[in-house]
């Protein structure tokens, strides 16, 4: 009865599409043993009504944290392959349009400025500056006292003159130890922390080397003079006659000092050679060994950490060995009569072949220390070629061969007269000659010539700095000059090294630097200096002039300023447009810029120009960016109508689409050292304009 309703069950399950369960076994006694199977009947199966719904296999979709093998199984579909083919190549061609957008930017760019251009240059006088330890005397720890004012200046290099250990014949340039400091400046642990700290403010050091002598007192002198080694032949020794106390010389040349350049040892029974003063002998430089002498001091100072040299005196480095007399200016002289330097040409005695070779071979050694970035050593150097501007520009070097990277200009300090017509003579002598892609620099002050308010008058010191600080290229203030400060007259003075008492000195242009109104004009504690101060420094000091608005020091760091910020003032075009007796105009601009700088300058006597009728295109008004008279600043002037009195000067501001540098008429007129091209788009510098 029973098996009858199981296969009942059965066969209404099937009718219904139900699922046979084969594991069930009716008879549950049922044993492991072997048994013939053939012999036993089947056991009977049982089918279970179920939904096929609910056996069909779920869905599955990604999800966070999935094994790696589902992600396999999800990244082979289509879907997901192509859009991951699409980002990677989108990544690739972004980071190929970067790196060609780079490598554009970098190829378009022009070179940045390198520090020696960006900033002016302070020349320091370090007798003179700050004496720290009340001797009277400046030194290396006052000049670290005051950089707080070269940077007050808006200035980052600084350029101290010779400090080497020296007897002080001659103000310091003739060493008797090129690797030590001269007591009366401090140690040479003084100097390192003067450096630290320049270098702690992002300032620059650049040192004086006067290769061609030295003291008479130095190492190499006193052996060669002995004849001792290799030191025999450091100097130019000569035989020379000695009677009764006079001495024939070899031949007619003359020092720069006056009289005859040779000068009779005792010890050596030789006449030396000496381009300047009897205790400065010139060195031997057809001597390699001499050579390698100077590469070593280079490379000492270097490696202290100095950021450059400004090389002096080099023209004389060496002589003609002939040693011919030099000609006569004046051919009717009498030979015996001739004491003065200019009374001859100085053929054999200056600019000889081989000088520049030499010269190179100083930038060579000094490029060792210039591959780190950002530390790239400047190079100077004083040609003194007065009268011939193109030996000048030899010392620039050639499109192939470096040598310095600028040698000095003097051109407004050397000038004759004043007058618009000089100022605009001055420039264009420096700029027409200047061989392509090199850099221009000024001076209007050194501490070898009279200051500017004793050399030309005290109302012309505010528009010398206008034109010094507005022109193309670098600068170089010789300190006091951002004040104002005058020559003092000639002193008597005791000298060091045992001179027998006071001696007259004719450095008027080296007093005290005058800091405040104190005693001593705050320049040392002590009861007195080595050199007077000038009676004015009352009125003209530092600390005075810091609170009056219209004074010459606040004119000057508004200059630097507006210099170190306004591309077409420190890399722009400049081009004359007007020179008179009276009045030199220029205007700074720049590519894609349509801000430009007027600088109107008044050298003269009061004058007014109509500048709207020279210069096409001019707008009819300017605004007063700066000017020498701080009341004027920002007024709007008529530029048909320009005024200005005897020593005023004016920057004007304007814009315009067309700018001076692209009229035909001004072609001639106009210069630049760094092309350089402004987007306003990018906001950034590209050289093809």
């Amino acid at each position: 009865m029973v098996e009858e309703e199981a296969k009942n069950l059965s066969m209404e399950l099937s009718e219904k599409g139900g699922v046979e369960n084969n594991g069930f076994v009716q008879n549950e006694a049922f044993d492991d043993k072997e048994t013939d199977t053939s012999s036993q009947e089947m056991p009977k199966t049982c089918t279970v009504d179920v939904d096929p719904a609910v056996t069909e296999e779920p869905v599955l979709k990604p999800y966070a944290g999935m094994p790696k093998e589902v992600l396999l199984k999800f990244s082979s579909q289509a879907r997901y392959r192509v859009t991951r083919e699409i980002l990677f190549w989108l990544v690739i061609a972004a980071a190929v349009v970067l790196v060609g957008a780079t490598i554009a930017i970098i190829a378009l760019s022009p070179k940045c400025l390198d520090w020696w251009q960006a900033s002016p240059i302070y020349q320091i006088y370090p007798r003179s500056f700050k004496d720290s330890n009340m001797d009277g005397n400046g030194d290396l720890k006052g000049i670290q006292e005051k950089l707080d004012h070269i940077t007050y200046l808006n200035i980052k290099t600084i350029w101290i003159t010779s400090f080497y250990k020296s007897p002080l014949k001659d103000l310091g340039y003739g060493a008797e130890d090129f690797y030590d400091i001269d007591p009366m400046f401090g140690s040479m642990n003084d100097f390192e922390n003067l450096l630290a700290a320049i270098h702690d403010r992002g300032l620059k050091l650049i040192m004086d080397l006067i290769p061609n002598h030295t003291s008479d007192k130095h190492r190499w002198f006193q052996l060669s003079r002995n004849r001792t080694g290799k030191y025999t032949d450091y100097y130019i020794w000569r035989d020379c006659t000695q009677a009764a106390g006079a001495v024939t010389p070899p031949n007619n040349w003359v020092s720069v000092f006056g009289n005859s350049s040779w000068q009779f040892d005792d010890v050596r029974k030789q006449c030396y050679y000496h381009q300047f003063g009897k205790e400065q002998p010139d060195l031997n430089f057809h001597n390699l060994a001499v050579q390698q002498e100077i590469h070593d001091i280079i490379k000492f100072w270097l490696g202290k950490g100095i950021d450059g040299f400004s090389f002096s005196a080099v023209k004389f480095l060496l002589e003609a060995t002939h040693l011919r007399d030099e000609p006569q200016v004046n051919k009717s002289q009498n030979p015996e009569s001739i004491t003065a330097y200019s009374q001859l040409y100085h053929d054999y005695t200056t600019t000889q072949v081989g000088m520049h070779d030499i010269i190179r071979s100083f930038r060579q050694t000094m490029n060792q220390f210039s591959s780190e970035p950002g530390r790239y050593r400047f190079m100077g150097s004083d040609g003194g070629e007065k009268e011939d501007i193109e030996a000048t520009m030899i010392y620039y070097g050639t499109t192939f061969i470096q040598e310095a990277d600028f040698p000095f200009n003097f051109n407004l300090i050397n000038m004759k007269s004043l007058s618009g017509n000089s100022i605009f003579e001055a420039v264009n002598l420096w700029m027409k000659n200047m061989p392509a892609g090199k850099w221009p620099n000024w001076a209007v002050g050194s501490p070898n010539a009279a200051r500017i308010s004793s050399r030309i008058g005290r109302e012309y010191v505010n528009v010398m700095n206008m034109l010094l600080l507005t022109l193309p290229g670098t600068p170089v203030t010789y300190y006091g000059e951002e004040i104002g400060m005058e020559n003092i007259a000639s002193e008597k003075v005791s000298e060091e090294c045992g001179n027998s008492g006071p001696v007259l000195v004719t450095f008027p242009e080296k007093s005290p630097m005058q800091w405040d109104g104190r005693v001593n004009a705050g320049f040392t504690e002590g009861n007195s200096s080595w050199l007077p101060l000038h009676s004015d420094y009352h009125s003209v000091n530092v600390e005075i002039q810091m609170t009056w608005s219209n004074s010459t020091l606040n004119l000057y760091r508004e200059l630097t300023s507006l210099r170190n910020n306004e591309l077409p003032i420190h890399r722009g075009w400049m081009c004359y447009i007007w020179n008179d007796s009276n009045v030199f105009v220029y205007v700074r601009e720049l590519d894609g810029l349509d801000r430009v700088f007027m600088m109107v300058l008044n050298f003269g006597q009061q004058s007014t120009i109509d500048l709207k009728a020279t210069v096409p295109n001019l707008p009819s008004e300017a605004v007063i960016r700066l000017s020498t008279n701080f009341s004027n600043v920002g007024k709007a002037i008529n530029t048909k109508l320009i005024k200005t009195e005897m020593g005023e000067g004016l920057v004007l501001e304007y814009k315009t689409a067309k700018p001076v540098h692209t009229m035909e008429a001004f072609q001639g007129n106009c210069f630049v050292a760094e092309k350089a091209c402004y987007s306003s788009a990018f906001n950034l510098l590209y050289v093809n304009c």
